[in-house]
């Protein structure tokens, strides 16, 4: 397995409120995690920070040789943590009312890969030199489009492309999407919308099935992302698995 993961401020926001991991436990399992917060007054970083560092710790506790049921009911559980444990940051701290994160999750092992959605950060991955979108976003646009009151074409310059249907710490009980994914798959990519709001997902695509080592492909795309604006924090977790599904 080959894995990187960065996280950039944008050439616009004054700071950045988005925070991501990349974990490996005893096991050799994988927890790959973008939280992209929200909310003034540090909120945002605050809560995007609470996500990632309870998932981190959890996994590397908790996560040992589950089966794949077992997985989803862990993921589950660690939403509905991390979403109480928002709502309780902000209940102490009167002036971060409205915080909250959205959060995408891909946790890879020997036997499965799923991912966790919460919100418009994306999971991808990568089969047969095809990048395909995994996660759905929960954005009042996608669900324009999925009512067929939108076209694609006209959501992505839309002025409320960027309200949130669902995020931790804004929405209880939370109730986070899993997703089951092929074995067959070569590559896991996670990012915030900083990356995907600047690039369309074929230029992603290039990007990822060039030669370059991972670390500069990461780097070429946040890159990509800011000589076309950096309108907001941009974030990256990205895993390249191996054939034998072993550590090189």
């Amino acid at each position: 397995m080959k894995s990187f993961c960065m996280t950039n401020t944008g050439k616009v926001r004054d700071h950045n409120e988005d925070s991501v991991i990349i974990v490996r436990n005893k096991n050799n399992d994988y927890l790959l995690a973008v939280a992209d917060g929200m909310g003034g007054h540090s909120a945002g970083e605050v809560a995007s920070s609470i996500a990632i560092s309870y998932l981190g710790k959890h996994f590397q506790e908790s996560f040992v040789e589950l089966a794949k049921e077992e997985a989803i009911e862990w993921l589950r559980n660690a939403a509905t943590e991390i979403n109480r444990m928002i709502y309780s940051y902000a209940a102490d701290h009167p002036e971060s009312k409205g915080m909250g994160s959205t959060l995408v999750v891909g946790i890879h092992t020997k036997d499965y890969i799923l991912f966790g959605n919460i919100g418009d950060s994306s999971g991808f991955v990568m089969k047969n030199q095809k990048l395909h979108k995994v996660t759905y976003d929960h954005t009042l646009v996608n669900l324009l489009v999925t009512a067929g009151e939108l076209t694609k074409e006209e959501a992505k310059n839309h002025p409320k492309k960027n309200v949130l249907m669902k995020a931790l710490g804004a929405t209880n009980p939370i109730d986070i999407d899993i997703f089951d994914c092929d074995m067959g798959v070569s590559e896991i990519f996670l990012c915030s919308d900083g990356l995907t709001n600047m690039l369309e997902e074929d230029q992603i695509q290039k990007v990822l099935t060039s030669d370059e080592l991972i670390e500069d492909k990461v780097n070429r795309l946040i890159n990509k992302a800011n000589n076309r604006g950096g309108l907001d924090n941009i974030s990256i977790a990205y895993l390249i698995r191996d054939k034998e599904g072993e550590e090189e």
